[in-house]
C-alpha cells in the first residue's frame, strides 16, 4: 500500500489538531478506549460536541492551553493509502518544528480560519512550503461554519493566497483550495452539502488521490557510502560491498560511475538487497552495490552516474532557518552534517535576513540570525563536500548546522 506522508500548518486556533481528530474519527481509526477518553473529557470541559484536538493533542500543556505545542505524528490509513500526518505547532516561536515536520512530506495542509482570513502565519507557513519546495500544497479553509459557509469571503483568501503564488519563486507547486468544517466534518471525509458552490473533492477524497510518483521529483542519482561491507566468512572473502541509499534516480548493473572525491571511475558489477541480487535499483533503495574494479572507497564517499558530478566545494551559499537560541553570527564555527558527511564549518557571512511575505529582504549584512528567522549565509567546510543546489536535488542540498559546545542542531540550511 502506497503511503502519503503529509505536513499540517496554520495559526494558533485555526483547527490543525481538530481536522486530524475528525479525520481519524470519520474514518473509524481511533479506538474505543481512544473514543471514550476524548468523549468523557470533552463533557468534563463543558463542551456539547466532541473535542477531536484531544486525539492528536498528547502533551498535558497542549490540553490545558488547547494549542499544539510538539509535532505530533499520526498514523491512519484507508482502503486505498496509508497517511501519515506531521501535525505541527501554528505559533511563531515553533516555526522550526514547522520546518521540521514539513522536510520529509510529499505533502501540505495549510489551514486558514474563515473568519480571519490570511494572517502573518500563513504567510510564513506558505514560504516555508515554497522553500522547501512541498509539491502539493492543500489551503483548507476551516470554519466555514462560522462564516456561514460564504462563497464570498473563500474566494477572498483564494484570491489572497493566489497574490502570494504569483510571487512565489517555485512555480511546480500545485495549489487546491478546499472550504472544510473541521468540527461538524463538512468536506473532510465526504463532500459537503451546505457548500453546494463548491464543486471539488472532500480533502480526504483529494489526498487519496494525489499521485505519489509526481510529488517525488526525480533528479540526478547521488549514492553517498553508509559504509563498507568486507564479510568475515571464507564463502565471501573477497566480497567487497558498499551500502547506502539511493537518491534521486535509479541505478542499474553496468552504469558508469564515478567515485568522489576521487574521481576515480569504474562500472556497477552487481546490486545486492539482503541475500537477493537486481539488475536495477530505484531511487530510496537502500542496497548495497560493488564495482568491477577494486578502488578505496570509504564512508563519506560519494557514487555517481559518470557525467552527473555535482559541485565539489568547500565554500557553501545556502539559505538557513535558524533552530537555536544562541544566534548565528560570523565567524561562528559549527559542525555541518551534510548526508553522510561531516566536517568542521565557519560562517563567513551572515548575508540578509528573509522576509516570508514573498516581500524581499527584512535586512541586508545583519549582525546576527535569531531562533526562527530565515536568512541567507556563506560558510567554509574543512574539506571539500559534493552539493547539488536544493532545487536540484533535495537530500543532496541540504544540511544540518551543529553547536560543538552543547550537541544540539542549531539550524537546517538549503544550497543555493
Amino acid at each position: 500500500m502506497k503511503v502519503l506522508k503529509i505536513a499540517t500548518a496554520g495559526s494558533v486556533d485555526d483547527g490543525k489538531s481538530t481536522l486530524i481528530g475528525r479525520l481519524l474519527y470519520d474514518t473509524k481509526s481511533l479506538t474505543d478506549d481512544k473514543l471514550q477518553a476524548i468523549e468523557e473529557k470533552s463533557k468534563q470541559l463543558g463542551f456539547d460536541y466532541l473535542d477531536f484536538s484531544l486525539a492528536t493533542d498528547g502533551l498535558v500543556a497542549e490540553r490545558e492551553q488547547g494549542i499544539t505545542i510538539d509535532v505530533a505524528h499520526i498514523y491512519f490509513s484507508t482502503p486505498k493509502i496509508s497517511f501519515i500526518i506531521a501535525d505541527t505547532p501554528g505559533h511563531i516561536e515553533y516555526t522550526r518544528n514547522m520546518v521540521t515536520g514539513a522536510s520529509n512530506s510529499q505533502a501540505s495542509i495549510v489551514l486558514v480560519d474563515a473568519r480571519n482570513g490570511v494572517v502573518e502565519q500563513t504567510y510564513r507557513h506558505f514560504f516555508i512550503n515554497n522553500l522547501l519546495r512541498v509539491k502539493d500544497v492543500i489551503i483548507a479553509v476551516n470554519k466555514m461554519d462560522l462564516a456561514n459557509y460564504s462563497e464570498e469571503k473563500f474566494n477572498q483568501i483564494k484570491n489572497e493566497i493566489n497574490y502570494l503564488v504569483e510571487k512565489s519563486s517555485y512555480k511546480n507547486q500545485k495549489i487546491t483550495f478546499i472550504p472544510i468544517s473541521a468540527l461538524h466534518g463538512e468536506n473532510v471525509v465526504n463532500v459537503s452539502s451546505k457548500m453546494p458552490w463548491y464543486k471539488g473533492k472532500s480533502l480526504l477524497e483529494h489526498l487519496e488521490n494525489l499521485y505519489i510518483e509526481d510529488i517525488q521529483e526525480q533528479s540526478l542519482v547521488r549514492f553517498p557510502i553508509q559504509t563498507v561491507i568486507r564479510p568475515k566468512t571464507e564463502e565471501y572473502h573477497d566480497f567487497r560491498g558498499y551500502a547506502g541509499k539511493i537518491y534521486g534516480g535509479n541505478l542499474q548493473v553496468g552504469d558508469n560511475v564515478t567515485i568522489l572525491p576521487s574521481a576515480t571511475q569504474s562500472k556497477i558489477k552487481t546490486i545486492h538487497f539482503f541475500d537477493k541480487e537486481f539488475v536495477k535499483a530505484e531511487s530510496g533503495s537502500s542496497v548495497t552495490i560493488t564495482l568491477e574494479d577494486d578502488v578505496n572507497i570509504s564512508r563519506g564517499d560519494m557514487l555517481v552516474k559518470t557525467g552527473e558530478e555535482p559541485k565539489i566545494e568547500k565554500q557553501v551559499t545556502a539559505t538557513v532557518c535558524w533552530m537555536d537560541k544562541t544566534p548565528l553570527q560570523n565567524s561562528n564555527k559549527y559542525y555541518i552534517q551534510h548526508g553522510v558527511n561531516n566536517a568542521q564549518a565557519k560562517i563567513t557571512d551572515v548575508k540578509s535576513i528573509i522576509k516570508t511575505d514573498f516581500s524581499g529582504v527584512e535586512e541586508n549584512s545583519p549582525s546576527k540570525l535569531t531562533l526562527n528567522q530565515i536568512g541567507e549565509i556563506t560558510l567554509k567546510a574543512s574539506k571539500p563536500l559534493f552539493i547539488d543546489a536544493y532545487k536540484d536535488n533535495k537530500t543532496n542540498g541540504t544540511f544540518i548546522l551543529i553547536d560543538p559546545k552543547t550537541n544540539n542542531t542549531a539550524g537546517v540550511g538549503f544550497i543555493q
